[in-house]
This record gives C-alpha cells, sequence and structure tokens, in this order.
C-alpha cells in the first residue's frame, strides 16, 4: 500500500496542441520539499558531487539530487550515516534525495561470487570483504540512509553484444521475472513512513516483455515507477523505441523516472514519451574530462583551438563559469595545468546546461510551444556519437 505522506505528485500542465507529444509539467512533493518536473537529478555518488559543494550545486538550479546505495554501504556504511543523522545531514543538502537501489553496481562493478534469488554476494572492491545484497538489505540500507525515494532492488539483464543473442531473450525473460519477485519482498521489507519506494520495469529491448513488466510492477499501488535497464549498452534507437513504448503504459497519477539518461536528444525524447525524472553523470564525469556542453552541442576544452579564446563557454549561460567571464582559453589552461578548479567550473556549467534545458521544457509544456523549444536546443535534435554512459556504472 503506498504511503501517502511519503511523496505527493501533481499534474501541472499537459502538451496536447502537439501530436505525438505526451509531456507533462509537474511537482513532486517529499519531506524535503518539493522539486519541479520534468526534473533532472545531478548524480552525487558518495553523498558528494566531486569538486562541488551543496551550495554551488542548488545554484544550478538542481533541486532534487541521485546517491548511490552501493557505494555508500561500502563506504563509510549505511548504519555510520544513521547515527550521524542520516544523509541529508551528513552531506550537508537540505532537498530531495533519491536512493537507487546498489544492485545494478554490486552486478557491473562488483567481482561476483554468487547470484541467485536471493540476490548477489559479492567481494567489496574497497576492502575484499564479502558482502550480499538483495531485495531486504537493499531496503536496510536505505532506510537507513533516510532518502526521500527508494528504489526497489531489481535484475539489470546486460545489453548490446555482452551477451549472445541466442541467450538474450531469456535471460530477459528471468531478470523480468525476479525484477518482480524482488519488488514483492521490497515492499514487505520496506517500513519508513516518510520514505517512498519506487518500483522498477524490466523487460530489454523486448517490447511484449515491457508491456508485462509495467503491468506486473504497477499491480503495487507504489508512489512512482522507474524504467529501468536503459542505456545498459544498446544504441539510441533501440532505448527511443523502449521509452517511447514503455512510458505511455505507466500510470498517468505517479511520476514516471527513466534511470540513467542521458544527452539532451535522450532526454527530449523521454519528455515527449511522458516521463518525469532523469539522472545521469554526464554533466559531471565528462565536466571533469574538458567537456563542455551548450545548446549547440558538446566542445572538448582540451583541444588546442580554444587556447587563445577568449570567449566564455557559452555567452548566454548564467551559470559561475560563463557569467564569471572564464575564458574558453583560461579553463583550457586550467586543464593543461592540471588545475582542480577546471573540473569544478565546466561541471558547474555542464549541470546549469542541463537544467537550463529543463527549465525551458517545463516552460515550453505550460506554453504549449514545444516545436519551438526544439529550434532554441539544436543539440538536442543531435544524435550523440559517443556510447550512452551506463547508469551509475562509477561515479558521478
Amino acid at each position: 500500500m503506498m504511503r501517502a505522506n511519503a511523496l505527493r505528485f501533481e499534474v501541472l500542465h499537459q502538451s496536447t496542441t502537439t501530436p505525438g507529444v505526451h509531456a507533462r509539467r509537474g511537482r513532486v512533493t517529499t519531506p524535503h520539499g518539493t522539486f519541479e518536473t520534468p526534473a533532472f537529478m545531478p548524480v552525487a555518488t558518495a553523498a558528494a558531487m566531486k569538486g562541488l559543494t551543496p551550495t554551488q550545486v542548488r545554484g544550478t538550479g538542481s533541486e532534487c539530487i541521485l546517491n548511490n546505495a552501493f557505494h555508500l554501504l561500502l563506504r563509510p556504511g549505511a548504519e555510520r550515516i544513521k547515527a550521524l543523522g542520516g544523509v541529508h545531514h551528513f552531506m550537508r543538502w537540505n532537498g530531495p534525495i533519491l536512493t537507487d537501489s546498489g544492485g545494478f553496481q554490486a552486478f557491473s562493478m562488483a567481482q561476483i561470487n554468487r547470484m541467485d534469488e536471493d540476490g548477489v554476494t559479492f567481494r567489496s572492491f574497497i576492502d575484499g570483504a564479502l558482502i550480499h545484497l538483495g531485495p531486504e538489505s537493499s531496503m536496510s540500507v536505505q532506510q537507513a540512509l533516510g532518502a526521500d525515494i527508494a528504489m526497489a532492488f531489481d535484475d539489470c539483464p546486460p545489453a548490446g553484444d555482452s551477451i549472445p543473442e541466442s541467450q538474450r531473450r531469456e535471460r530477459t525473460l528471468q531478470a523480468k521475472d525476479r525484477t518482480i519477485r524482488w519488488l514483492a519482498r521490497c515492499v514487505a521489507a520496506h517500513q519508513r513512513d516518510d520514505q517512498a519506494l519506487f518500483g522498477i520495469v524490466q523487460g530489454g529491448t523486448e517490447l511484449d516483455l515491457r508491456t508485462a513488466s509495467v503491468q506486473e510492477t504497477c499491480a503495487f499501488d507504489l508512489p512512482g515507477y522507474a524504467i529501468g535497464g536503459v542505456a545498459v549498452g544498446e544504441g539510441t534507437d533501440a532505448i527511443e523505441r523502449v521509452v517511447r513504448h514503455t512510458a505511455p503504459l505507466l500510470p498517468a497519477n505517479r511520476p514516471r523516472y527513466l534511470m540513467g539518461v542521458g544527452y539532451p536528444r535522450d532526454i527530449m525524447m523521454a519528455v515527449e514519451s511522458g516521463v518525469d525524472m532523469f539522472d545521469c553523470v554526464l554533466p559531471t564525469r565528462n565536466g571533469r574530462n574538458g567537456m563542455a556542453f551548450t545548446r549547440d552541442g558538446a566542445i572538448r576544452l582540451r583541444n588546442a583551438i580554444h587556447a587563445d579564446d577568449p570567449r566564455p563557454i557559452e555567452a548566454d549561460c548564467d551559470c559561475e563559469a560563463c557569467l564569471g567571464g572564464f575564458s574558453r582559453a583560461y579553463l583550457r589552461h586550467l586543464f593543461m595545468a592540471g588545475e582542480m578548479l577546471g573540473p569544478t567550473l565546466v561541471s558547474l556549467h555542464n549541470i546549469r546546461l542541463f537544467q537550463r534545458l529543463l527549465l525551458d521544457i517545463r516552460r515550453a509544456i505550460e506554453d504549449d510551444a514545444w516545436l519551438q523549444l526544439r529550434n532554441r536546443w539544436p543539440c538536442a535534435n543531435q544524435v550523440h556519437g559517443e556510447t550512452q554512459e551506463l547508469n551509475g556504472v562509477s561515479d558521478d
């Protein structure tokens, strides 16, 4: 049964004038405040965004952030964070926080000792300790952390060429069915009245399995639902096909969360499909490596072409890097010299770019001006040439 005091979702406006566009403008209310939707949640993997203070992150327009339960379980430990007042107090972030279940990271990052119906047993990459993580322990960890939104423990199958095609459907079906069984156990184990539990839809790129997973997942009356198993190795076209099929099937009166996505093009497509929430490591991970996102596309500040460029990253951007007058030439110098300020400034710019995009998306929905929005954001019409980042596979 849904705990009514954990989360409230309101649809404030529905896009109706553009055929095929199911975008909606909403608001999510949690015990630690509200966030406007569609929303982009920056990823603070280990209760921190590298090189950025909570005040700086808040200054980008970010209202809700994501923590990684897997990393916090390993270090410093969920019970330690609980004893220190919970993750909000621990990291000095007073807004909403979402924690992922840790399952995908355990499957993809750790040296797996055993995976079975009870979960996954693996060795910590920190000290080699043998650790078990399953539906009940994932709920225990996330409840100890105290995030506003907790994700159910799910089985995310590999995509792309990582599994032989002859085995793909069988493995995807296994993951879909196991995810539902684990969801029932998560619901039974989850006891915090002030924390919302979201279910996760699996099914890979098999649309019939996605449909079945939606029906089975939504049989549980939960405060929200997520589309998982996307952006884990499949191509852009496959991501779009899955999202456009799955999102409209989810309940209209609950927030819809697309996990681990992504590039501006993917976000725009997903909003058109009716998705409300996004997270991705792209702005910060790429920012630390000298890639800056702009309305017209990404630029690599390490390239020599920027060595004498007096312009900011983007002239109309109001982030600390651009409004502060830091030139592309100076930013390139910081990266070439190994100065910490470079990654900080470009990460701030990138998060702000994503928040400006989401702000413009919300305005376009309110004004029924979707087609004009695409003209203002050329980057959202580009097919990115890079491999889609894996959801939470490594640090933010």
